[in-house]
């Protein structure tokens, strides 16, 4: 569904990736790991296209998208949730899914995906916890109907319970057969319980790749010290 091939990015003169090669298969989902600084979430960037690419291609489901803009991207079905639980926070969370989507259809399929929000359509989503609003984050991207879903550290700051749904989210859409999940987390446990492969990105570089799962713990944590 999505592939890097040595890629090379950063910001102005600053490289923060190195010749980086990553493919995410498709109906399958793939977690990044490396330790801060390690470049996680510039690669993330890079694949959206918010971050232009020095050398090597970028392919969205076999077509070369390196030059594209993101808006193509989305259309191309690439969806983003980027760090910080983002939200409109004047607006209530109902108002946030509707920015994408007034299709009620489509909203009742995203609130049985997260039906804690269901209570809670009608707050402020500045007042809501920040896995609240980070739930509402995920949802809101998931009215874009995306083939690929790109999370950016999506259990920062947010507590047990949390995390632990949106795990199940992440393995229940991988399960349908329609989704592609890329995801960067810190939480090596999670990652690895959340996905079928895994690359350690550490220094803007590839150090080490495999399947998912609870096994390759060790393994993971072997390249995060490279």
């Amino acid at each position: 569904m999505l592939e890097l091939v040595d890629v090379t990015a950063g910001y102005g003169r600053s490289m923060v990736l190195f010749d980086v090669n990553l493919t995410v298969p498709k109906d399958g989902a793939v977690a990044v790991m490396g330790h801060n600084g390690a470049g996680k979430t510039t690669l993330l960037r890079v694949a959206v296209g918010l971050i232009p690419v020095r050398s090597g291609r970028i392919l969205l489901d076999g077509e070369d998208v390196t030059g594209t803009k993101p808006n193509r991207r989305v259309r191309n079905g690439l969806g983003y949730v980027p760090q910080g639980q983002l939200c409109f926070p004047q607006m209530s969370a109902l108002e946030n899914l509707q920015l994408v989507s007034t299709v009620q259809s489509e909203l009742d399929e995203v609130l049985d995906t997260f039906p804690a929000l269901t209570g809670l359509l009608s707050r402020p989503a500045g007042l809501l916890s920040g896995g609240q609003r980070q739930q509402l984050a995920i949802a809101r991207t998931l009215l874009t109907k995306p083939r690929l879903l790109i999370l950016d550290e999506p259990t920062e700051g947010i507590q047990p319970n949390v995390v632990a749904e949106i795990e199940q989210v992440i393995v229940e859409l991988t399960r349908r057969g329609d989704f592609t999940v890329l995801l960067v987390e810190q939480h090596v446990g999670f990652a690895l319980r959340s996905t079928d492969a895994y690359y350690v990105l550490e220094s803007g570089r590839v150090t080490g790749s495999g399947a998912g799962g609870e096994a390759a713990l060790d393994e993971v944590r072997a390249a995060m010290v490279v």
